[in-house]
């Protein structure tokens, strides 16, 4: 698939929470836009990492508290993963053809490039 044929899952979702793709070569307006809200939304993620980190290290919580950070940490975990998700489907296609290779037995392996263990001594 060519760069410009590809299609990115948006950082946000369409009307009745359905997922956007956007098609194109990832220079436009949009793209800039959907780069700028994935910023965003992975450093809101590790803020909110923190932020739980010291209520549960503070071990004085009101059942509210742990309620709340619950559906924030939802909500985050749900935005990084469609990051993650949107960002695995744009990567390049490995370079072999067959991943079956990868899981040759050592007995069994052909490859020159193996890396060898190296003895210190």
């Amino acid at each position: 698939m060519s760069l410009t044929n590809q299609t990115r899952l948006l950082p946000w979702a369409g009307p009745e929470g359905k997922p956007c793709y956007l098609a194109g070569d990832g220079t436009g307006y949009l793209s800039r836009l959907a780069d700028n809200m994935e910023s965003a939304q992975l450093g809101l993620a590790g803020e909110l990492v923190q932020e739980a980190q010291r209520v549960l290290d503070g071990r004085q919580w009101t059942p509210g508290e742990l309620h709340l950070l619950t559906v924030q940490l939802t909500e985050a975990l749900t935005n990084v993963h469609r990051i993650a998700v949107s960002r695995g489907a744009r990567l390049p296609a490995p370079a072999y053809d067959d991943i079956g290779a990868l899981d040759k037995p050592d007995d069994e392996d052909d490859d020159q490039d193996a890396v060898q263990p190296v003895q210190r001594g």
